[in-house]
């Protein structure tokens, strides 16, 4: 049981990793679940502290990924419709077969969603798209780093405890 739990944990990390960069998953809190599920095996010590901590710092990233880009947008001089074109452009550019397809689509919703505000300030919308798109980017940067760090945990406290969950 202790391996299925390791093996699906890591699953977990990796998939948190992953929704780093999607719109629909919420990359640090699923990065937390697997290391919940690593500390759930009977080979590791359950440490409540460092599993509420991590929790915490996921819940914070979560809360704080739905103001980050909204907070570039208005720097920017954006509106709610560059923030909404963002998103919508996220989920076209996931779908998208193009390369960096997020990217692109990310610019590209919040720049028709600005134009759809107001089409005849083209200047205002393209810096409004700018910010809108660094946002997404510090979002993204700030969910993979935490994703990323709950990964490098969980591979240490695996190696501490390899041969009790793989070898016993």
């Amino acid at each position: 049981m202790d391996i299925a739990l390791t093996l699906i944990g890591l699953f977990f990390v990796f998939l948190g990793l992953i929704g780093s960069f999607l719109p629909i998953l919420p990359g640090p809190i699923t990065s937390w679940f697997g290391l919940f599920l690593l500390y759930s095996t009977k080979a590791i010590p359950k440490d409540w502290s460092f599993l509420s901590i991590t929790f915490i710092i996921a819940l914070l990233i979560f809360f704080l990924d739905y103001f980050i880009p909204a907070i570039g947008t208005k720097r920017f001089g954006g509106t709610k419709y560059g923030v909404y074109g963002t998103t919508i452009g996220l989920i076209i550019g996931l779908l998208s077969p193009i390369p960096f397809g997020i990217l692109v689509g990310a610019f590209g919703g919040a720049l028709i969603g600005e134009l759809l505000y107001d089409s005849s300030d083209t200047n205002r919308a393209l810096k409004a798209s700018f910010g809108a798109f660094i946002g997404f980017l510090s979002s993204v940067a700030i969910k993979f780093s935490i994703a990323f760090v709950y990964l490098i945990l969980f591979v240490i406290k695996l190696w501490e405890h390899w041969n009790v969950i793989f070898l016993h």
